[in-house]
């Protein structure tokens, strides 16, 4: 099915210009080509057609919109044509003429004719091959003309009728237009406005934003010229993204980054911070955490018996490697158990991640989270425990937001905060990694070849050279498969099988070929598997499935050497530079069912053998063919310059005739016909019959015959090719998966389209251009477009190709994941609005990357292209180009990017000779003409090269029409004439050791090379010069080079002395054509100067202005050619200067320079500076300082202003930078350089006059402000700023607040009376502090709510899909403080009023997360500092500045056009000595009080091999020096220090303080951790007041006193008096008027005797907090403060040593004195002893078997303890032989210890180890352990139960046995919590619990205790004794009889054992035997009795 459109004709056109047309159906869009100079009609006479997948709709509209096209604005529409195909689906054919309508719905002269044809049924079918020749069944005489149409020099396609038939070739060169961006040859940063599908009607636009299209008048307005003067914001910065986007099709972008980043090493530091851990399984362990990162370990400290031990020990691991490898690093967090010197422990379980998940977390790292520990032996088992740790990963540069480390509260909820990322499930489940292994293909040779020629000689036995086996890396783990011996092409069918935990915490899986060596093994190739790409964890999503699929290595070149320089690319680091091998191979994962009892439950790596799959399943053998033609070689390195030169393409092994292929390989048989094969029938037709079988006799030519380089200048050699162009063709045979590339092409298609228009919009909001959102709106249209065009083509040939699970999964998944992005840039598009813009912006990033995420292909299928300049064949330098780039297809959408294009090459040394400054050069320029595609799709291969040519072709192809040219000859040649206008440049790199360069740039084109004069010293130079290329021979045709002419390559050096040359950058450009038969006039020429960036390496290197036009030589010669007019400057000698028409206009400015003074100048060449000097220069006018007689004395400068003028140009971003230089004079008048700066941009220091009309200039009529007598922070925050004429009054009376809080206070708080009102006596500035911790966290925690709550409002509606919104995990989190706040929370009354009645109880201070300077710019309100610099720009990126930095100078500048507007000059007090720098301060120098307040460090970087550092504080500032090194604090990472230093300095001698931390040592000297610098003259100066931090309320005593020795209102005074402003006037009470704001508020203040006294300085000081907010001079004043200041080392740049907090006082000596300094030493932990009694125990576990009965009893005793004290437990004694679990103790233990209350935390000091020379301090949680053990006299006591209370939140005990449950300590109900510090006794009984076999806790026992606390004090005074000694006895417990020890007393157990229990059973023993005695002797005697009796006797 197809839609042809075929647009005839626009008439009615008004006025003259180039028009073009764009016809767009279904969101895909057509270009015509350009008419220039057209009048009233436009003759297009074009057709365009579209391929149709589904029928189409009745209801489907067509568009064509008409433009004025212009090279470098948008093109302005001229009117749109819509049509509804109805009538076009009934008639198949329709022609209409119709009248166009404009942007308003208003129907305009202009008409268009236009015909329409719609083919329904099978012309064309669904994608399949059939469809690859001929578009509809020609006849063939046409057909064969129409094919060798394309190839006749002269002739085109287009030159024939138009008709559909041509269409082909057309329509691919129109719609690449279309698609690569509608930028014209300039650039204007408006392309492709487009109008929206069905545009509402006028009424509507107005009440919608603006339309996403220019309207008329906003496009007139834009598209004024720069000449005419009017806009000067139209000129554009040309990105490179536009540079290179034209209307065309025959070129492609070429990559500006030249150096490759990836393999080079950086500094990476990981820290962690292992805090506690709990439910640890086993009983009364005794656990260490072992950190492991890589392979570096470290432990922390032993804790004694117990599950949860508390460690909060800080580790730090420091790495310099390649991003690749840190990141595949593995994180493993194991607890082991009683490990000590002589064992290694046992492992109670363990956690492990890779730094790269966490490194992608926000912020790159995990704070305060529980990691869930897992045994690996023994994967049925459950959880083993939790570890809380923090967890960061810094590499240099980044900055790491440290949420606050303030008393942090202890978050209970383990399972809301786990260590996992978002999106994975807290329950992971095991799993098996199956890795199969199948084969692998083109290895290559490994070892020498020596002994294998010996034995083929002798023996004739031949062996491939390797003995390749497979490694696997996954997780921490490896395994590997067998050794295959001497194969090329070995064969497997194994795998390796991991288990691990599913989803993983490891992202990539590494395997590896490696080949098997006596010596060592060496890597062959490395691909790594990225998990994130082979899975999808959403609710549609599946498990990681791969293959089978070849996967493609790249590394070193093939040749065998013994030591590969380049072995590093074969491990997979770096970019690699030849094909190594394939390998096939598939993943499985299977997730385990842990309760089977058949499984090996270990997580050894197995190897298995896996069952083999067949060769067809990872899809049919094609033979593919890929041409090239070398269009130029130039640029090629001087190095290379002697020998003959070849270039090889190879593709795979294919190709590659120097160390290719180990062995010829076997030519893959084609695959037979069958007769059902259409294709191949279809194929036979088409080709002529000799052609059938030319798989035999077409031999590959893969590179172009060597030819000896000729000279293009001194640097640079070129290949002379001219006419003759030599071809490369290549037939390669590889499985046909050409569909995955098509699906990543499409997707890549849709990310470059907004990529680009994204940079559009970035631009357009850098240079402030108008309109950026309705650019963005286009874009996120165009974005939408793109995603329903990709499922309407992806999913229409799912079944022609054999596909694996993960291509139909990927494929769902991508299908899914573009809908909803089509969704969601729907409704964006309706979101954007002008104060929006830059947010969604952001959004639309995201969408960028996850489009390149989905089109990054796993599996691979074509290699790719490498193209190698070979030099006496050896191999120099190589381009790789990805195989997909260059893939044919039909489909517009599908095709690669670089397909039938001239693609320009930059070719670069292999590995890692491509680092650093090698890396910048350029080793050869190719322009190279390429295509991949199918053999049978062959014949379109010439398609896209520059036409005009004749092919050349080996003997055997002469007559064959499909047989590949071996080279082209070019038979159309024009001859050109380029004028290339060098303006000048700006921001370059410093290539010399003074810090500047001598620049020269250095044009190329084709093969000619001109430069620019040396500008000696700048890194701004002015060429101001006409460089003219005369004698260009371009090879095509006319029309083809005037919208693709080649790129100009622009590269600038600095002149050395010695004649060598340096490189600084480089950057590409796209000239403007002229053709001979066109005028030069508006409004294409004369050309615009544009911004070009500069790039050296990655490194952006600055921006050259410039204009390229390039001029056709017509018939008549140059005489055509406009005139070079201008003079030839002939002070320069024969340099022509860029003409008048192309320079910019210049207008006069005054720039007015402050100069303040000069600091921190260091030594140049030894020698101090002593007399320097500022000269600043701009546009070659100047103006210098006065001199400094004497550095040392007084840096400043006595003169002070200082002003020129210079001629600018209008448009300022146009105006040239401005060179500070300061340069010492010497004696003999001799001057040193130095050091220098550049200030790039001007435009912040351009002075605008203000608009007198704004309302702030406004001062009629009164505002009002009031106070409230403790204002909560928050309703300061969200105050409105009250405009200056309104008149708002917000009352409060303070006697009614109070009685508020009394009534409050009696009626509602009976519950808990301690929290309701702190008394002053307790309160100290460390409560202030916390306070203020409390707040800060809070309102940042409020800024992400109502972040979020924003977001939901706007995207919860319409994008479910954007992720990272609010996870599942977060919802949940916030359901679950939801719930909390309602618990809290009594009523919604009292509820909302709580936090903030409490917050105000206690005064506040700022606490800054980051530093001062920050928050207030620096303080640069009026005195900038500009850094000095000096030496050559660093080679790496990363260098840093600072190292350059050799001194700073302060002043600041002011540039205004003259003449300035009188009333300037009019106002009252206008110092004409001062110019525009009114009212600045004198820099004479003053002596000031400085007193540095250090309040404490966080996270200090360890500096002693315990992984621990022993801080102390020194302060440098001028020539004092103070160590507080007396006081340094022990083994700590996060010491307070909680001191102030006092220090007088004069600036401005004295003004950079630094405050440095050091490690004390012992022994040699002490370590610097990290310093921070803080200038204070600006602080000292600024009109932020930063000198005194202004307090929140005023008070004379007490722990708020007021610090500044000016009162408010003395402050109040002074501000009005040097802002001019009309105040303060006092009175009445309580109220006071500054300008037209009256702010009121109490007027009374109690003092230290609560007598109270009439004040005026709490209304002075709301002045003085809404200071911001009067008129004219109002901005805001540095309130009472912490800042947090990051620590950094000098040797570590870059990354944070941890962070110091504190704040800085200053005070002029020439002012009262101020008072005595702040106390702020550290709180001193209180002295407590808590006693507990044990009381009973009830329900106990039996444990002991009787030794006689076998009945259960337990001999109980209780051990107790307090957290951090292990080694002071106590036991009770023992309750022997306990049969029913009860036990009677009446036992005391006393515990003695030392708390903060401020902090939870009870205070530890004990010497680490024997060897400690000092104590060190632990801060610990209170929590109090019992436990429940079973005495055993033989073997170890056996441990039966326990529970821990923490001191300040436990369950209360309940009253009886009973009532006690086992949920009262698992928390699974609410049960009231109690804290021993408030109730102080507390009595009942609590469950102690154990795990069992299964993990689950049980109940093992309940105790009860009474819980007594007391001060020290208390304590002393009423002693009790240990046990149950005097004095206060506890009596003794009645224990049974049974309770003893039956070796002690043997009788006691006997009589027990025997009377209690056998009594009866003996009795009737005894009876019995009665019994048988009496009959015994009953028989005995009963003979003797006969006898007697018979006898008688």
């Amino acid at each position: 099915m197809a839609l042809l459109v075929h647009l005839k004709t626009v008439s009615e056109l008004r006025g003259r210009g180039d028009r073009i047309a764009k016809v767009t159906f279904r969101g895909q869009s057509f270009y015509s080509r350009v008419l220039e100079n057209c009048e009233d009609v436009a003759d297009f006479a074009e057709t365009f057609r579209w391929q149709v997948a589904s029928g189409i709709d009745s209801n489907e509209m067509l568009e064509i919109q008409i433009f004025n096209y212009s090279k470098v604005f948008s093109n302005k529409l001229i009117g749109t044509f819509r049509m509804v195909l109805q009538k076009v689906v009934e008639e198949k054919h329709v022609e209409v003429t119709d009248m166009l309508i404009d942007d308003n719905n208003a129907i305009i002269q202009t008409s268009l004719c236009v015909e329409v044809r719609y083919q329904p049924t099978g012309m064309v079918g669904s994608w399949a091959d059939e469809d690859f020749l001929g578009d509809e069944p020609l006849h063939e005489e046409e057909k064969d003309s129409q094919e060798t149409d394309g190839l006749l020099p002269g002739s085109r396609p287009s030159s024939r009728p138009p008709g559909e038939k041509s269409f082909r070739s057309k329509g691919r060169q129109k719609t690449k237009g279309g698609r690569d961006g509608e930028h014209k040859a300039g650039r204007s940063v408006f392309s492709a406005m487009k109008l929206g599908k069905n545009r509402p009607h006028k009424e509507e636009t107005q009440r919608q934003d603006e339309p996403a299209v220019l309207e008329m008048e906003d496009f007139d307005r834009l598209a004024i010229r720069l000449r005419d003067g009017l806009d000067p914001d139209s000129v554009s910065l040309a990105s490179v993204t536009a540079l290179t986007t034209n209307v065309s099709n025959k070129r492609s972008k070429p990559d500006i980054k030249m150096e490759p980043s990836a393999g080079r090493p950086m500094d990476y530091q990981v820290s962690v911070t292992v805090i506690e851990a709990r439910q640890l399984v086993g009983l009364n362990v005794d656990p260490v955490v072992c950190v492991e990162v890589g392979d570096d370990k470290k432990y922390t400290s032993m804790k004694e018996s117990t599950n949860c031990p508390y460690y909060n020990e800080y580790f730090v691991f420091d790495f310099h490697v390649s991003p690749d490898v840190m990141f595949d690093k593995i994180i493993k967090i194991s607890v082991i158990h009683s490990k000590n010197l002589l064992r290694s422990g046992t492992l109670v379980g363990s956690f492990k991640m890779d730094v790269g998940t966490v490194y992608s977390q926000p912020e790159h790292q995990f704070h305060h989270k529980w990691a869930i520990l897992s045994d690996p032996d023994d994967i049925s088992a459950g959880l083993k425990g939790y570890v809380k740790c923090d967890v960061a990963v810094v590499g240099k540069g980044d900055n790491i937001k440290m949420p606050h480390k303030a008393n942090e509260t202890e978050e209970e909820d383990i399972e809301g905060n786990l260590l996992l990322p978002d999106g994975v499930p807290a329950e992971r489940q095991w799993a098996r990694f199956y890795v199969k292994i199948y084969r692998a293909e083109g290895l290559p040779r490994m070892n020498t070849s020596l002994m294998a020629n010996m034995k083929k000689a002798f023996i004739g036995e031949n062996k491939d050279l390797v003995d390749p086996y497979v490694q696997v890396f996954f997780a921490g783990q490896k395994g590997k498969t067998s050794v295959q011996k001497s194969s090329y092409e070995p064969l497997w069918n194994e795998q390796v099988v991991f288990t691990d935990l599913f989803p993983p915490l490891c992202k990539r899986m590494k395997v590896q070929i490696r080949d098997s060596d006596k010596v060592n093994d060496v890597a062959i190739g490395t691909h790594f598997i990225d998990l994130r790409k082979i899975s999808n964890d959403g609710d549609k999503g599946f498990l990681p499935t791969l293959g089978p699929t070849w996967v493609n290595m790249y590394g070193s070149t093939r040749n065998y050497t013994l030591l590969d320089e380049h072995q590093d690319l074969n491990e997979g680091l770096g970019e690699g530079v030849s094909f190594r091998a394939r390998l096939m191979l598939g993943l499985a994962v299977e997730i385990l069912d842990t309760s089977n009892p058949e499984l090996t439950s270990s997580t050894e790596v197995q190897v298995e053998q896996a069952t083999p799959v067949s060769e067809s399943c990872v899809g049919k053998m094609e033979e593919f063919f890929l041409f090239g033609a070398l269009l130029e070689a130039s640029m090629i390195d001087r190095k290379n310059g002697d020998k003959p030169i070849a270039f090889e393409v190879t593709i795979g092994n294919y190709g590659n005739e120097v160390d290719g292929l180990s062995r010829p390989q076997r030519p893959r048989p084609r695959p037979q016909k069958e007769p059902g094969d259409e294709e191949e029938v279809d194929l036979i037709q088409k080709l002529s019959d000799d052609e059938t079988d030319e798989g035999g006799d077409l031999a590959s030519v893969s590179s172009s015959p060597p030819m000896r380089p000729q000279i293009t200048d001194r640097n640079y050699f070129h290949l002379p090719y001219l006419e003759r162009k030599p071809c490369i063709y290549i037939k390669s045979w590889w499985p046909d998966q050409r569909r995955r590339l098509y699906n990543a092409n499409i997707m890549d298609h849709i990310a470059d389209k907004l990529e680009e228009g994204l940079n559009d919009v970035q631009e357009m909001i850098k240079t402030e251009k108008s309109y950026p959102e309705r650019r963005l709106r286009g874009v996120l249209e165009e974005l939408s477009c793109g995603c329903y065009r990709f499922l309407s083509l992806a999913d229409k040939d799912q079944g022609h190709w054999s596909c694996t699970r993960l291509d139909r999964e990927r494929l769902k998944s991508c299908m899914r994941e573009l809908e909803s992005m089509g969704q969601q840039a729907k409704t964006l598009r309706a979101q954007v609005k002008r104060h929006t813009v830059r947010d969604k912006l952001r959004l639309c990033q995201n969408f960028l990357h996850k489009l390149r995420f989905l089109a990054d292909e796993p599996q691979h299928s074509i290699p790719d292209v490498f193209i190698w300049m070979m030099s006496n064949n050896k191999r120099i330098a190589y381009a790789r180009v990805p195989s997909k780039d260059l893939l044919f297809s039909i489909v517009e959408e599908e095709l690669g990017k670089d397909c039938a294009k001239v693609k320009t090459l930059f070719l670069k040394l292999p590995g890692k000779r491509g680092f650093g400054s090698a890396g910048w050069t350029v080793q050869a320029k190719l322009e190279l003409y390429l295509w991949l595609g199918l053999s049978k799709q062959r014949k379109d291969f010439l398609c896209g090269l520059p036409c005009g040519f004749e092919e050349v072709k080996a003997a055997q192809g002469s007559g064959l029409l499909a047989f590949p040219p071996t080279s082209l000859v070019y038979t159309k040649k024009q001859a050109f004439q380029l004028r290339a206008h060098m303006y000048q440049a700006r921001s370059l790199f410093a290539g010399d050791s003074s810090g500047l360069s001598d620049p020269f740039a250095r044009v190329f084109f084709i093969n000619q090379s001109q430069c620019t004069e040396v500008l000696n010293e700048t890194l701004c130079p002015t060429w101001d010069q006409m460089l003219v290329f005369d004698n260009l021979e371009l090879y095509g045709e006319a029309h083809e080079l005037r919208d693709d002419p080649p790129i100009i390559v622009i590269e600038i050096y600095d002149q050395d002395s010695m004649g060598k040359t340096d490189f600084i950058g480089r950057t590409f450009a796209k000239p403007l054509v002229k053709m001979a038969d066109e005028a030069y006039g508006p409004p294409r020429f004369p050309p615009q100067l544009e911004y070009y960036q500069i790039y050296r390496g990655n490194a952006t290197a600055g921006d050259l202005l410039a204009a390229f036009e390039l001029l056709q030589i017509g018939p008549a010669g140059k005489a055509d050619l406009p005139p070079i007019n201008g003079p030839v400057d002939t002070d320069r000698g024969p340099i022509m200067p860029v003409p008048m028409g192309i320079r910019p206009v210049l207008s006069k400015y005054r720039i007015e320079v402050l100069f303040w003074g000069l600091r921190d100048l260091k030594r140049v060449n030894l020698a101090q500076v002593d007399r320097p000097r500022v000269d600043i220069e701009c546009a070659g006018k100047g103006v210098q300082s006065s001199l400094i007689h004497n550095y040392k004395k007084n840096p400043n400068f006595n003169t002070l202003v200082k002003c020129f003028e210079v001629y600018l140009p209008e448009n300022e971003l146009l105006h040239p930078p401005l060179n500070i230089r300061v340069v010492d004079c010497r004696a003999f008048g001799r001057y040193t350089l130095v050091g220098s700066h550049t200030v790039s941009s001007l435009r912040r220091f351009i002075y605008r006059p203000p608009d007198r009309s704004a309302p702030t200039w406004n001062t009629s009529g009164e505002v009002v402000v009031n106070m409230e007598p403790e204002v909560p922070v928050k309703k300061l925050e969200t105050m409105v700023k009250l405009d200056a004429t309104s008149d708002a009054v917000i009352k409060v009376d303070v006697a009614e607040e109070e009685k508020e809080r009394k009534k409050k206070k009696k009626k509602g708080s009976s519950e808990e009376p301690e929290e309701e009102e702190p008394d002053e006596s307790m309160l100290d500035w460390w409560s202030k502090y916390f306070a203020s911790i409390d707040t800060m966290k809070e309102q940042l925690r409020q800024q992400e709510a109502s972040g979020i709550d924003l977001e939901e409002k706007e995207e919860m509606d319409n994008t479910e899909g954007l992720k990272g919104l609010m996870k599942g995990k977060e919802k949940a989190r916030a359901a679950k403080e939801e719930k909390k706040k309602r618990t809290q929370s009594p009523g919604p009354g009292q509820g909302s009023e709580a936090p903030e009645k409490k917050k105000s109880k206690i005064d506040e201070l700022k606490v800054y997360p980051k530093e001062l300077e920050s928050e207030f710019d620096g303080f640069e309100d009026w005195l900038h500092t500009f850094n000095l610099l000096r030496g050559k720009t660093g080679d790496d990126d990363g260098a840093t500045e600072e190292d350059r930095i050799v001194g700073r100078f302060k002043g600041s500048l002011c540039m205004y056009k003259v003449p300035l507007p009188e009333d300037v000059s009019r106002e009252a007090g206008y110092d004409p000595i001062y110019g525009m720098f009114q009212g600045i301060p004198s820099n004479d120098p003053i002596n000031v009080l400085v007193r540095v307040y250090v309040v404490r460090a966080t996270d200090l970087h360890p500096a002693d091999i315990n992984g621990k550092a022993d801080p102390y504080i020194a302060i440098r500032l001028g020539k004092t020096d103070i160590r507080d090194k007396e006081n340094y604090i022990s083994k700590q990472l996060n010491p307070i220090f909680g001191k102030s230093f006092d220090i007088e300095a004069s600036f401005p001698m004295e003004s950079m303080l630094t405050v440095a931390v050091y490690d004390w040592d012992l022994v040699g000297t002490d370590d610097l951790i990290g310093e921070t610098k803080i200038d204070l003259e600006n602080r000292f100066y600024s009109k932020h007041r930063a000198t005194c931090g202004i307090a929140q309320t005023y008070s004379t005593h007490g722990y708020n006193i007021w610090r500044d020795p000016m009162k408010p209102s003395q402050i109040l005074t002074r501000l009005c008096k040097e802002g001019k402003v009309d105040g303060p006037h006092f009175g009445p009470p309580g109220r006071v008027k500054v300008s037209n704001r009256v702010f009121t508020g109490p007027s009374e203040i109690e003092d230290e005797n609560g007598q109270r006294k009439p004040t005026e300085e709490h209304v002075a000081l709301l002045a003085l907090r809404y200071w911001e907010d009067i008129p004219n001079v109002g901005c805001r004043l540095v309130p009472e403060h912490v800042e947090t200041r990051p620590l950094l080392n000098p040797d570590k740049p870059g990354i944070e040593q941890g962070r110091l907090e504190l704040w800085v006082d200053m005070f002029p000596m020439d002012m009262p004195a101020p008072g005595t300094p702040l106390d702020i030493s550290p709180r001193k932990p209180k002295k407590y002893e808590l006693r507990v009694i044990v009381w009973n125990t009830d329900e106990v576990v039996l444990e002991d078997d009787d030794f006689f009965t076998g009945e259960k009893s337990s001999d109980i005793f209780v051990r107790g303890w307090l957290k951090g004290q292990q080694e002071d437990k106590q036991d009770t004694d023992v309750h022997y032989h306990s049969l029913t679990g009860e036990g009677n103790f009446n036992w005391r233990y006393l515990f003695p210890f030392d708390y903060l209350a401020a902090e939870e935390k009870i205070v530890i000091s004990k010497k680490e180890s024997m060897f400690s020379w000092d104590e060190t301090e632990y801060k610990i949680p209170a929590r109090l352990t019992l436990q429940i053990w079973d005495a055993d006299h033989f073997s170890a006591d056996d441990f039966l139960g326990a529970i821990e209370l923490d001191l300040n939140r436990f369950p209360r005990g309940a009253k009886t046995a009973k009532q006690c449950s086992m949920e009262m300590a698992t928390g699974e109900v609410d049960v009231p919590l109690a804290s021993i510090f408030k109730q102080k006794r507390i009595k009942g009984w609590w469950p102690l619990l154990a795990r069992n076999e299964n993990d689950e806790f049980e109940l093992t026992g309940k105790v009860e205790a009474e819980l007594h606390l007391l001060t020290a004090e208390e304590a002393e005074k009423n002693p009790v004794g240990l046990a149950r000694n005097e004095p206060d006895p506890l009596e003794k417990p009645n224990r049974p009889d049974t309770a003893f020890v039956w070796f002690l007393n043997p009788l006691k157990s006997i009589k027990y054992l025997i009377c209690t229990r056998y009594k009866w059973l003996i009795i009737k023993i005894v009876l019995a035997l009665l019994g048988l005695l009496m009959l015994g002797l009953f028989l005995y005697s009963l003979p003797g009795y006969m006898v007697k009796k018979l006898l008688g006797a």
